[in-house]
């Protein structure tokens, strides 16, 4: 497969706010947020689709995404993370992580949230200071 936008994000080409990597995923702030906290969570290894991935990484993949989830949870005051998966957007398997209170909350049709680099950086910074 080809280098794809969230492999140069991994590689450190484009800038991120990451907020975990360990060696076979990395996780980030969305740049473009429904909620403050909106996490990607991908594997190293690009794959296009979800279900393409081998089912260990898979698996390892949502035991990944808990635990940042879990960390968002305690730095963002929402009633749960939502997970969606849509698949269509960058051919890079990842998952999105959006702190919400109601089920709208994941309409990704919706306006965007728009924080300042300094915001960005602390959320990141604090989610990352969460992970267990």
């Amino acid at each position: 497969m080809t280098e794809t936008l969230f492999t140069k994000i991994i590689n450190g080409e484009i800038p991120s706010y990451k907020v975990a990597e360990d060696d076979q995923f990395y996780a980030f702030l969305d740049i473009s947020p429904l909620a403050v906290g909106h996490t990607l969570v991908v594997p190293k290894k690009p794959v296009d689709y979800i279900f393409d991935l081998e089912d260990k990484v898979l698996a390892d993949l949502m035991v990944y995404a808990k635990k940042i989830a879990k960390a968002i949870e305690s730095v963002v005051p929402c009633a749960r993370i939502g997970v969606a998966v849509i698949g269509l957007e960058v051919p890079h398997t990842h998952i999105h992580l959006v702190p919400i209170n109601d089920v709208g909350d994941i309409d990704f049709k919706k306006p965007r949230v728009e924080l300042s680099h300094e915001e960005m950086s602390q959320v990141a910074k604090e989610i990352a200071d969460n992970i267990k």
